[in-house]
Formats: C-alpha cells, sequence, structure tokens
C-alpha cells in the first residue's frame, strides 16, 4: 500500500510541475487579455498542453494515452484553476475515451477540439434527471438542445448526450446553430441547437465521464480559492495601518485561520472522492462522494473569494486588482455542473446515513 501510495504521490507530483510551466498562477497579463473575447483562449496554449499529454490523462495507454484517474485529472485542474486558465482541457480530457479512434488522435495531438454537450436545463443535476434527456439521436440524427458548454466557441465539434446514446456533432454541421453568452469571469456558455443534424454514433455514455467533470470543478475551484487565500495573506503582511501591519490584528488571524481550515475541509472531501472513483466504487457511492465535495467545495470558494475581496479593502473591489478575477471565476464555476444545493440534495438522497 505505501508503494502505491508514493507512486501515485510522484504522479502527481509530475502533473503539478508540468502544468506549472504553462499555468503559472502568478501571470495574469494573459487571462486579462483573453476576457470578453471568442473563443476566449488561445490554440497557441493549447497546442502545448497537448504535447504535454493532457489531452490523453483519461485515454488508456493502449489508445495512446496516459492512462490516469481522477487523482490526477483533479491534481490538474487544481492547477490551472489556481492559474485561472481558459482553457477547457478538462472538458476536453474527460470525452477523450469516449470518442473513436480517429478522432480522439486528433484531439490527443491538440489538431481538433471536442467539448461535452450535456446539459440541457438549469436547475438539474445531468447525471440525475429522473426522465433522461430530453434530446433524441437516430438514423445519424440528431435533435434537441444543449446549454451551458463552458468556452463553446473555441470546439470544432461536440460530444452529445442523448436520450439513446451519445454522438458527435461537428460545429458547423447543417442543423447546427451554436449562440454564445457571456459569463461574469471573462468566458462564455454555449448553446447547441440541433435540428435534425448529423451525428456519428458512438458506443458508451457519458454518466462516469459527467461525475468526473464534477469532481475535477471542486478540485479547480479549490486551486483558484487557495491561490485567492495566498494573495490575500501577503496583502495581510505587507498592508500597514497604525504603524502595523495588518496581518498582525488578532481579528484578521481569526478570518484567516477560519478560511484555511474551511480549505483544509474541501481537500479532504476532494481526495476521498477521488479515490471512490478511482477505486471503481458503485455508480450511488460514486456520486454520493462526488456531490459531498463538489457543495462543500463551491461554498468554500465563495466564502474565501468573499473574504479576501473583503480583507482587501476598497482595492479589492476594483477590477484592476487581481482578487477580483478569482471571485467571478468562483461564482461561475459553483453552479457549474449543479449548484451546491443540487449536489447536498443528491447527497442526501444517496447516503441519507452519513455526515458530511
Amino acid at each position: 500500500m505505501g508503494e502505491a501510495a508514493n507512486e501515485r504521490d510522484g504522479r502527481l507530483r509530475m502533473i503539478r510541475d508540468s502544468a506549472a510551466g504553462i499555468a503559472a498562477a502568478g501571470d495574469l497579463g494573459r487571462i486579462r487579455r483573453l476576457r470578453f473575447t471568442e473563443p476566449g483562449f488561445d490554440r497557441a496554449t493549447w497546442a502545448e498542453m497537448a504535447a504535454l499529454g493532457w489531452p490523453g490523462l483519461c485515454v488508456a495507454e493502449a489508445d495512446g494515452g496516459s492512462g490516469f484517474g481522477a487523482a490526477e485529472l483533479c491534481a490538474l485542474a487544481e492547477v490551472l484553476g489556481a492559474a485561472l486558465v481558459p482553457e477547457p482541457m478538462i472538458a476536453a480530457a474527460v470525452i477523450a475515451p469516449l470518442l473513436d479512434a480517429a478522432t480522439r488522435d486528433e484531439v490527443l495531438a491538440g489538431r481538433r477540439i471536442v467539448l461535452p454537450a450535456w446539459t440541457e436545463r438549469a436547475a438539474a443535476l445531468p447525471a440525475a434527471l429522473p426522465t433522461g434527456p430530453a434530446t433524441r439521436l437516430g438514423s445519424g440524427r440528431i435533435t434537441g438542445t444543449l446549454r451551458f458548454i463552458p468556452m463553446a466557441a473555441g470546439a470544432d465539434a461536440f460530444l452529445v448526450r442523448a436520450r439513446e446514446g451519445i454522438a458527435l456533432v461537428v460545429r458547423d454541421a447543417a442543423g447546427a446553430v451554436l449562440t454564445t453568452e457571456r459569463t461574469q469571469d471573462g468566458g462564455h456558455f454555449g448553446t447547441l441547437s440541433l435540428e435534425d443534424a448529423p451525428a456519428r454514433v458512438l458506443p458508451g455514455d457519458v454518466d462516469a465521464a459527467i461525475e468526473a467533470t464534477t469532481l475535477a470543478t471542486a478540485a479547480e475551484l479549490l486551486g483558484l480559492a487557495e491561490r485567492a487565500f495566498a494573495i490575500t495573506l501577503d496583502y495581510l503582511r505587507t498592508r500597514v495601518q497604525f504603524g502595523r501591519a495588518i496581518g498582525s490584528f488578532q481579528a484578521l488571524q481569526h478570518r484567516a485561520a477560519d478560511l484555511r481550515l474551511q480549505l483544509a475541509l474541501a481537500r479532504a472531501s476532494i481526495d476521498a472522492a477521488a479515490i471512490t472513483l478511482d477505486a471503481g466504487a458503485s455508480p450511488d457511492t460514486a456520486r454520493a462522494a462526488v456531490s459531498r465535495a463538489k457543495a462543500r467545495a463551491s461554498d468554500m470558494a465563495l466564502l474565501v473569494t468573499r473574504q479576501a475581496i473583503q480583507l482587501h479593502g476598497g482595492i479589492g473591489y476594483t477590477d484592476e486588482h487581481e482578487i477580483g478575477l478569482y471571485l467571478r471565476r468562483a461564482m461561475v464555476l459553483a453552479n457549474l455542473h449543479g449548484s451546491a444545493a443540487l449536489h447536498r440534495a443528491r447527497y442526501a438522497a444517496l447516503a441519507p446515513e452519513e455526515d458530511d
């Protein structure tokens, strides 16, 4: 067990080190330049990420990937979250194993970007809709509307979840219309409207991918919250009032200690959920673990980033200060793939006897 744990820790360090070269947490100039533009991220940076093997993180080694699991996916998501990276790499990496061989090879090489489209309405967990998806797929044609696709303007194709299965839909296919709406962090969500659009039917389903993406979103929230907390601690150490660094004031120390505790609890929940998924737990057990992690991470990230704004004082409310960028991203990610309230409800339904 100790040897396996050491190997796992080594893989996580390798992923974090490789990510640090591209996703430098202290360099937000690129992030600011890309805000409120389309596609909202950089293809050249995407190619660098592909060269590091990130699109194939979850793809089996026999298929040209790394064959890693949820723990490694969360490690990457955490680093990308800390740097506010706009490239939707996590979403692309999670669905890569579901693609056909030819498309997957293009995705792994960074020549093509395929993003998941599986949410049909706002107030629902994609994996828990009681009647299944409304989108219909038959005879190589698909009809339906998929919403809340992050950074959809940069996609070449979409992996769509329908009532009858999953299918690959090319972005500019006849009968496919993509519209976008800006989000407050400078990115956007896409709405994909399909009317008898041609689609390539694929085997498999996306339920496990949805859970992995949801957990990775929790890890992304953890990464951005930890970075926001670190920025705030630096400010408390250097900002002087009444002849003293404000970090020496006991009231502010107490607030910082409370935030550190929330970060630690969120990390524990995310790590536990990753272990649960990688251990091949039953679907209900896995969903309960993911919901617990996502609910805690969403609440924690909003708390930490809002407190970070307050602890910075007036300057924290200006767009010019970087701390506000973290709050804006947290407000978008907190509700993505299910809000904290929805995940608490799902957790209660799946694991009513357990305590969080």
